[in-house]
């Protein structure tokens, strides 16, 4: 429920599988796909395999139609410190069975898109996560809006009854005013946290999808002026029964970012 932050790390770098916590990132990713060169893939698995015990995580691995898929799935099974799996490139439900872990599944092309619902109703599939740079490229698209796409993924991971959704990456590594423009557009869409490739993008991420001061005070003067039930006035506008039930998520939500 608090995971803002989701921090890659290269499968291949073990001297950086603990700058995720240092960083603040509220999930390491160790990362066995797309940030691992063919020739290092063994090596980075025997890495990451090693290291889940000191370090607590989510692991990338390969795709299913990849010849590593099914030795890095064996290879990390029953680690200490593994959380579970991001499966990149979900397509169609059956791409999860047989994952005996939590799967965040990657959904990076139209397929994806258009299955979500089915992929999001697997009982091991915990959330779904917009690879917005794969899905750009499958889809030849040059703007990265992709508001239809974004919007699905959050409804139908509400109507699964599964975690809210998180966003792609920003790839713009040093500018951090657009990683928190972007993070604040994933929130507002729906998406309870973001993917990061650098400890950098960190802070801003977990700023915009937390909430600020002045949304905490609100909700605090909602919740207080409703206290009777029923609709209220508050700051000029009206409080009822759904604006009501955001500010007690709003409160709820700081609660556990200061736990």
């Amino acid at each position: 429920m608090r995971a803002r932050s989701w921090l890659f790390t290269p499968g291949d770098r073990p001297d950086r599988f603990g700058k995720a916590a240092v960083a603040g990132a509220d999930v390491a990713v160790l990362d066995l796909e797309d940030a691992v060169a063919p020739a290092d893939k063994i090596r980075a698995r025997t890495a990451v395999a090693g290291a889940l015990g000191e370090v607590k995580g989510y692991v990338r691995v390969n795709g299913v139609d990849t010849p590593w898929h099914d030795e890095d799935l064996c290879a990390v099974a029953g680690r200490p410190g593994l959380l579970g799996v991001m499966l990149p490139k979900t397509e169609t439900p059956d791409m999860v069975d047989g994952i005996g872990v939590p799967v965040v599944a990657l959904v990076e092309s139209a397929a994806g898109v258009e299955n979500a619902a089915l992929i999001a109703a697997r009982p091991n599939v915990v959330r779904l996560a917009f690879g917005s740079v794969d899905f750009a490229l499958d889809v030849g698209a040059t703007d990265d809006d992709f508001l239809y796409a974004r919007s699905r993924l959050v409804v139908v991971s509400r109507a699964q009854g599964i975690g809210a959704p998180v966003d792609g990456v920003t790839t713009a590594l040093d500018d951090s005013d657009r990683t928190s423009r972007d993070a604040r557009r994933g929130r507002a869409l729906g998406f309870a946290g973001k993917m990061c490739l650098h400890p950098r993008q960190v802070g801003p991420v977990n700023d915009a999808f937390s909430p600020t001061e002045g949304e905490l005070a609100w909700a605090r003067r909602v919740v207080a002026a409703a206290a009777d039930g029923g609709a209220v006035r508050v700051d000029g506008q009206m409080i009822d029964k759904p604006r009501l039930e955001a500010a007690r998520r709003l409160l709820k939500s700081g609660s556990r970012q200061d736990a």
